[in-house]
């Protein structure tokens, strides 16, 4: 069975653009190498003053680079104020993530995790969570958290939630795509040893990669599975 058929049709929600691609860039391109189905959604967009315009197109386009580089094809804006999503009202905060997966009905959801230190990043998860409830059959069966550099292990574990993945998944083929697709981001890519960088993307999928035995390798944190008959 492929990663394709295990996951069928896959929801990946990022924070801000470019999440998608550190924590699960490689995974990604895997799915749309085998024809999968796959959609990915950014919450936020950088509004002015804090965004200038000019920044927040480039961004984008820097996206839309990126992704085509992996191979999707689908990608929605939810459109919630950049690092403002605290100043929504709950409603209003999970209202687009309820809408976006009763239209797509997916299968499976990857996540950013709830203890990364971007208030942004714990309020996606969350509403995400709620728009996920499983209360009727068609609720996405598998939710997986994904890993971002520079956000996932900069809170203070253990007083905060920690990140100890249990999923592992295999992206030796497609580490360089991942890369490429980082490299898209001009704006936001760094210098080594900033963790945002090249070289640390590589390391660390060669690291969770040999946790398992693996060349490299993409971690995850299981939330949930519903096996249905």
């Amino acid at each position: 069975m492929t990663l394709s058929e295990r996951f069928g049709r896959v929801l990946v929600i990022a924070p801000h653009p470019d999440d998608e691609i550190l924590g699960c860039g490689g995974t990604l391109a895997r799915l749309a190498d085998e024809g999968g189905d796959v959609t990915i959604a950014v919450a936020t967009t950088g509004r002015s003053p804090a965004f200038p315009a000019q920044q927040v197109q480039q961004v984008h386009a820097e996206m839309r680079r990126a992704h085509a580089i992996l191979g999707v094809t689908d990608t929605r804006l939810l459109d919630l104020p950049a690092a403002e999503m605290d100043t929504l009202s709950a409603r209003d905060c999970n209202a687009p993530f309820a809408d976006l997966v009763e239209i797509l009905q997916p299968d499976t959801l990857l996540l950013p995790f709830v203890g990364d230190i971007h208030l942004d990043h714990q309020l996606t998860f969350l509403a995400a969570m709620v728009a996920a409830r499983p209360r009727h059959a068609k609720a996405p069966s598998q939710i997986l958290c994904y890993e971002t550099v520079s956000e996932t292990n900069w809170y203070a574990a253990p007083i905060t939630p920690a990140f100890v993945p249990n999923v592992f998944i295999d992206i030796s083929a497609t580490l360089e795509r991942k890369l490429d697709a980082f490299a898209a981001f001009e704006s936001q890519c760094r210098a080594f040893p900033d963790e945002r960088s090249p070289e640390t993307l590589r390391a660390l999928a060669k690291v969770r990669g040999s946790a398992v035995y693996l060349p490299a390798a993409e971690a995850f944190m299981h939330v949930r599975s519903i096996l249905r008959a």
